[in-house]
């Protein structure tokens, strides 16, 4: 994958931690304007400034941060009208990346992405949403991929990897596995099958937070906030 991959970093730890600071963000422990300092971060989850400094230029990439000369990381604001157009685009991206994929993918393409649905089943089964979020992840970075169009790929990978953690916290909700898994199947079948509207369809839905499924996204941030 190339460096538009979500949080990719070359210095160990770097990843962990830009995830846990982006998912902070999402919950509102670091609000809107917050300046994260590197040496109280490092001294809070005990490692080096090295891949404090990593983890904060990966999530000023993604857009959850601004850097700023001589001013640090200020964590950016982001309204729950920004958060729901993201998400409306980021539907858009996938169902493009579907119907393309459903079009063009190859023997090989298919076996891929039907791999990569098979390799959430014990994370869902488990019902440990963080562990179904990487294998998930993976699942839609196939789907991107066997789409075969550089550039939508690119924009989709950009996106992806600003909601990364508001995708990951919507997983939280009850029951959101079993169905984020029969979606995949739904979405898998469609691809598979050169279904073209079907897949763009199948992928739209799934990916959308319109609605109740962007309330309890709200809420499930909410209660992380509290606890």
């Amino acid at each position: 994958m190339d460096d538009l991959s979500p949080l990719r970093s070359d210095t160990p730890g770097a990843t962990s931690l830009a995830d846990r600071i982006a998912e902070a963000i999402a919950t509102g422990e670091y609000p809107p304007g917050t300046r994260l300092d590197e040496i109280e971060l490092a001294e809070r989850h005990g490692v080096s400034r090295t891949p404090v400094r990593e983890a904060l230029i990966q999530l000023g990439a993604a857009g959850l941060l601004t850097l700023r000369p001589r001013r640090g990381a200020v964590v950016t604001e982001v309204s729950a009208r920004q958060l729901m157009e993201m998400f409306e685009v980021m539907a858009e991206l996938e169902a493009m990346c579907a119907r393309l994929a459903a079009r063009r993918a190859s023997a090989a393409d298919q076996q891929a992405l039907r791999a990569a649905h098979l390799g959430c089943v014990g994370a869902m089964q488990a019902g440990d949403p963080d562990a179904y979020y990487l294998r998930n992840e993976t699942f839609h970075h196939t789907l991107y991929r066997i789409a075969h169009h550089g550039f939508l790929e690119q924009q989709a990978l950009a996106l992806s990897r600003r909601l990364r953690a508001y995708r990951r916290l919507q997983l939280r909700v009850r029951t959101r596995l079993s169905s984020s898994f029969a979606e995949h199947q739904a979405l898998v079948d469609a691809v598979c099958g050169g279904d073209e509207s079907a897949a763009a369809q199948c992928c739209r839905e799934h990916v959308s937070v319109q609605g109740e499924r962007f309330a309890d996204l709200l809420a499930s941030m909410a209660a992380e906030r509290r606890a």
